[in-house]
């Protein structure tokens, strides 16, 4: 009986990569941003299927949700207000801000903050192609009025 070879193999993306420093980021991220759990909803590592197709934000931030305990979503429909994303150690700029032009914005969401870790920048991205960037100090988002302090984040 002759049998023909079976080629395995495993694709990783390089959004699917988890470093030290990524997870280290989302924390304090999640930390930082507590304070406003009365009005916003702070979402790590959600899984989304938007208009535009699914993704999955390192964190994604929404005006406070509904919450039923007996009946879970795997895949989010609803854009949020403000996605994070956070620059992994093999990924390209390119492919955030591709996300975020092509993926997120088409999509509903209002900002995307991108965290670029190994030079300690924060960036927000909006949907009329607007940058700001903050390397220290207290970063405001104009979209949800937010403020996260850089040291705290970078420390």
């Amino acid at each position: 009986m002759e049998t023909n070879p079976v080629e395995f193999f495993e694709e990783y993306h390089s959004e699917d990569i988890m470093s030290l420093n990524h997870s280290k980021l989302i924390h304090r991220l999640s930390v930082a941003l507590d304070r406003y759990e009365d009005t916003y909803d702070i979402l790590p590592e959600l899984e989304l299927e938007l208009s535009t197709g699914k993704c999955k934000p390192d964190v994604a931030i929404y005006q406070n949700l509904p919450i039923d305990w007996l009946n879970d979503v795997i895949y989010y429909n609803q854009p949020p207000i403000v996605a994070v994303e956070i620059l992994s150690p093999k990924q390209a700029l390119t492919d955030l801000t591709d996300k975020a032009y092509k993926q997120y914005f088409p999509a509903g969401v209002q900002a995307v903050w991108l965290i670029i870790p190994t030079t300690r920048i924060l960036q927000t991205l909006l949907p009329d192609r607007s940058i700001q960037t903050w390397v220290s100090g207290m970063m405001k988002d104009s979209v949800t009025g937010m403020e996260m302090d850089l040291g705290y984040l970078f420390k």
